[in-house]
């Protein structure tokens, strides 16, 4: 089972609101936006909530003391431009904003504060100098190094010893999914497997390319981080299962949604640490001065239901080492 609760917001928060919220009630309403590059699904709520709930202990409260204008992409390039133009239009405080939706708010304003999370290669990217000093109006909290991409197929190949062929689903022509995929290529032979790419620019695309990689024996699937495979998440597992693939994902909702096993960040915490810089911009300090932040610890959860529906049988020394238990 899940071995930390999510704390979620409750009616009646209210009564037990921070004296500095009640204190900066006096102070004039702030502006802030949150710019999300997937849907407003229980998924994103989730993250989304725990920003609330930072926000909220650190004395912030939506229409009492800030004002918070929310915008949607749902995986849609064009909304991404859309909501950029609104947003900024607004003239908040600062936007928060998540994935690659960052990117897009750094070509358009250069005065607006921004703090991003859940962001591949934030230097790579060209959304910041560099990692200690970020320079400019943006600093975050990036997703992973690209070297816990390795660790992918190695857990694997753990799971699903007999594999000697993996596929990869990658965001072609970003320069996210190009590392991604450059770290696995160079762990595959030491793991004993051969590896190839499946391009995630549509649906049809992955349904063509994994119906096809299934066509051959002793084969498996690692989905890297993106938009695009996060956006199909839900056709991605249903595949992997069709076809019965050992599959191994960047996060947990893969799993919770039926897929076999997950190393990653958890996102709620990356949106907990974010209110907190946030807080610090709202009071004056300089995005330029805050680090970027790495995750300090990644989560391990294996779905044993989907484990026993591929005939796999999970390792003891695997599952010691396992975060949650999906059953």
């Amino acid at each position: 089972m899940r071995r930390r609760e999510f704390i979620t917001i409750v009616g009646g928060a209210t009564a037990t609101w921070p004296l500095a919220a009640r204190a900066q009630s006096a102070d004039r309403l702030r502006r802030m936006g949150v710019l999300h590059g997937a849907s407003d699904d229980a998924v994103t709520q989730a993250s989304i909530a725990a920003f609330q709930q930072g926000l909220l202990e650190l004395g912030w409260i939506d229409g009492s003391n800030v004002r918070i204008d929310y915008r949607w992409a749902a995986g849609n390039a064009e909304n991404i431009r859309k909501y950029v133009a609104e947003l900024t239009a607004l003239g908040p405080d600062v936007i928060l904003a998540a994935g690659t939706a960052a990117e897009r708010l750094v070509q358009a304003t250069q005065t607006i504060p921004i703090v991003f999370v859940i962001v591949l290669d934030p230097v790579g990217a060209g959304i910041v100098e560099s990692l200690s000093r970020p320079g400019g109006n943006v600093t975050g909290f990036m997703q992973f190094d690209y070297s816990l991409s390795a660790k992918w197929l190695e857990l694997l190949k753990q799971i699903a010893p007999g594999l000697t062929r993996v596929a990869v689903l990658r965001e072609p022509g970003t320069t996210a999914g190009a590392g991604q995929f450059a770290v696995i290529q160079s762990v595959a032979r030491s793991v004993g497997v051969e590896v190839r790419p499946i391009n995630v620019r549509d649906a049809a695309e992955i349904e063509r390319g994994m119906s096809a990689f299934s066509r051959s024996s002793n084969g498996g699937l690692v989905v890297s981080a993106g938009p695009s495979t996060a956006t199909h998440r839900e056709l991605i597992v249903a595949l992997a299962a069709e076809h019965k693939l050992p599959t191994v994902f960047s996060n947990r909702f893969y799993v919770a949604a039926g897929g076999l096993m997950s190393y990653g960040l958890y996102f709620p915490d990356q949106y907990r640490l974010a209110a907190g810089y946030v807080d610090r911009i709202l009071k004056g300090e300089k995005p330029a001065d805050m680090p970027v932040q790495a995750p300090t610890k990644y989560e391990l959860v294996i779905n044993l239901k989907t484990a026993n529906a591929l005939g796999l049988t999970v390792p003891q020394s695997l599952l010691a080492r396992t975060d949650e238990v999906i059953e």
